[in-house]
């Protein structure tokens, strides 16, 4: 086994985020279903980018998260995803680098413009999610380098990157190499929707390659078909070594096939934005999971880091984590 150098390699949509507030009547008028996620076309990203309130842009990617969450934790991580050699493209390498993550991946010198998410905050801190991919669809298995993978205690994969194929091909690929070095691989179902388009595939992917599974409640409903989360939990218990359930205000339940763990929801003051709840959940849970912690600690890590995350705008640790989570 090589030696390791990353606790946690995350390959996701590398993009940067246009956060801003609006209403239910805004969504309605162009057309937006509340608290999921749509793919659009440069088209329909500078249309609704128009008519937007003012925003804060960050860089994002739900994968990207996760990362920097790690990082911010005290872990080492690294991460794979695409961007063009463009403004924002430069505003995302910036942004991930600084925040400790190890960014190899070449920028696109041509084609599509780096992605962007524009994320609409209702006054329930619900945010809906209106995505152009950019360049991360140019993602492919080319990207994927082998040393850096067979140095990372976990791959960790972001299930948005399912839908374009070469992206598809290099998350196979990852997995094998982290299979044949005798690492884990994590994969985030990322989106009901997601789940409902390749559900399928995804099936296959998670029952030869995956060994730590993250979804919320109604992801992993799509994924099993299961008629309530009981039903779901029996089934993933059984296809995945770990799963990681997310119940939002009801803390999240961990599962192997030997044992069933709840873990409450850490207490946050005021709910500001949802944005990156899951993802700094998965980053908790994997930080704790690398420093060999048991699985309930595991999820009291991570919601102690979604907590973080949502008591404010934006989908980055505004708070050191690491002192949140210690002494763990």
């Amino acid at each position: 086994m090589a030696e390791t150098r990353h606790d946690v390699l995350g390959i996701g949509n590398a993009i940067v985020d246009v956060l801003t507030h609006a209403d239910d009547a805004f969504l309605e008028r162009e057309g937006l279903a509340k608290g999921t996620m749509t793919l659009i076309d440069a088209a329909r990203a500078d249309a609704l980018y128009a008519r937007m309130a003012s925003g804060v842009e960050m860089s994002g990617g739900s994968a990207a998260n996760t990362m920097a969450g790690i990082a911010s934790l005290g872990g080492k991580a690294a991460y794979f995803g695409k961007v063009r050699d463009d403004q924002l493209g430069g505003i995302f390498a910036h942004d991930i680098k600084a925040s400790g993550v190890h960014f190899p991946t070449a920028p696109a010198t041509s084609g599509a413009g780096t992605a962007r998410c524009l994320i609409l905050v209702t006054p329930d801190a619900q945010r809906t999610m209106s995505t152009y991919l950019g360049a991360c669809v140019e993602l492919g298995p080319d990207d994927v380098d082998e040393a850096t993978v067979a140095a990372s205690a976990v791959t960790y994969l972001e299930g948005y990157l399912f839908d374009p194929p070469g992206a598809r091909e290099a998350f196979v690929k990852a997995a094998g190499i982290a299979r044949r070095n005798g690492r884990r691989v994590a994969l985030s179902l990322s989106d009901p929707f997601c789940v409902d388009r390749h559900r399928d595939a995804l099936r296959l992917f998670v029952r030869e390659h995956v060994d730590v599974l993250f979804a919320n409640e109604v992801e992993i409903l799509s994924l099993t078909g299961a008629d309530d989360f009981a039903g779901a939990l029996d089934t993933i218990r059984g296809t995945v070594p770990i799963a990681a359930l997310t119940r939002s205000a009801e803390g999240s339940v961990v599962a192997t096939i030997d044992a069933v763990h709840t873990v409450a929801a850490a207490p946050v003051a005021r709910v500001v934005d949802t944005t990156g709840a899951g993802d700094l959940y998965a980053a908790g849970f994997l930080y704790g999971l690398t420093a060999g912690r048991d699985l309930a600690e595991c999820g009291r890590l991570g919601a102690i880091a979604a907590a973080e995350i949502i008591s404010h705008f934006g989908a980055r640790p505004e708070t050191p984590l690491a002192g949140l989570a210690h002494p763990i």
